[in-house]
């Protein structure tokens, strides 16, 4: 159950629950299967699915690993539109006149309340890690919005939390361009990749690129023209691999060798459950050695008052 992507928050005087009471807590805002009215829905759901019994919490070594079940109908805007005029069409042709746009507005609500029970459901599982010894939370998605959506039902859960993103004294857009640029700035146990984001201070647009070496002359002639890197393929001594991003978001994370070797040989007795378990301590006892070093390497964390919640 390695996670893929990571966006980062630090808590700020966080509630001390036990497993027990949070788990307590998240059951009251479980996952249910939609409505016929409901377009989408968020809910707690068991990280091991049915082969953990329901439980909501796992909780090895002060990590906590928890999962939101995010449910959406997909109700495509053209078929909707497409009703939509061949409703307009009958009307005007039967009655003789426009129709408003008011009336139209209405028929839109009254054609996506109609067709919304028979649109197909798209469900998606997204993890949380907390970290209650280093206070942090990383969640597994790939996007901001679908992390701050999690930190939303979690602060609905919990009546209240103050959680900022994590962030750095250096901006990481600045040091990825330093250790891009400058061999001799970067620091000993990180290694760059083979993947850049390169943004033009103008209007020059965004330059992707992918196996690539990153130390060629022609990207330092980029540099050298005032490009910046928002993205950075690294890895820290082969431990960790990602590309990070100028929000300090973590994506296409890969665990070492090692790590995945170390999870493989563990008894875990073909149980499923304590694979995961296994799984997750390992990744987490990772992440929480090595983010700290990264954002050490960025200046070390800036101090953010959290706001009222």
């Amino acid at each position: 159950m390695w996670f893929k992507h990571l966006h980062l928050y630090r808590l700020h005087d966080a509630p001390a629950l036990s497993s027990d009471e949070l788990a307590s807590a998240l059951q009251e805002h479980a996952a249910k299967p939609l409505g016929n009215a409901d377009a989408r829905r968020l809910g707690w759901t068991a990280p091991a699915g049915r082969m953990g019994g329901g439980q909501l919490v796992h909780e090895i070594q002060s990590h906590r690993l928890l999962s939101a079940l995010r449910q959406e109908r997909l109700l495509p805007a053209s078929v909707v539109k497409e009703e939509v005029d061949e409703q307009v069409a009958d009307i005007e042709a039967s009655e003789g006149r426009k129709v408003t746009r008011k009336e139209k507005t209405a028929l839109k609500e009254q054609v996506t309340e109609d067709l919304l029970p028979r649109a197909f459901v798209r469900s998606q599982k997204i993890d949380l890690w907390w970290d209650t010894n280093g206070q942090m939370i990383g969640i597994n998605a790939s996007s901001r919005t679908r992390a701050e959506d999690i930190l939303d039902l979690l602060r609905e859960t919990l009546g209240s939390l103050k959680v900022t993103p994590l962030s750095s004294q250096t901006l990481p857009i600045r040091a990825m361009t330093t250790w891009l640029g400058d061999v001799s700035s970067r620091p000993a146990d990180l290694q760059l990749g083979d993947q850049v984001e390169l943004k033009a201070k103008g209007d020059d647009g965004v330059l992707r690129a992918r196996q690539v070496d990153l130390d060629s002359d022609e990207i330092q002639q980029l540099l050298e023209s005032g490009r910046q890197a928002s993205k950075l393929a690294v890895s820290l001594e082969g431990r960790l691999s990602f590309v990070l991003h100028d929000d300090l978001a973590l994506k296409s994370l890969r665990f070492g060798d090692a790590l995945i070797e170390e999870a493989d040989h563990a008894d875990d007795g073909d149980d499923a459950l304590a694979r995961l378990e296994t799984d997750f301590i390992l990744m987490a006892q990772a992440l929480s050695a090595d983010i700290p070093r990264l954002v050490e390497w960025l200046g070390g964390e800036t101090q953010r008052e959290p706001a009222a919640q």
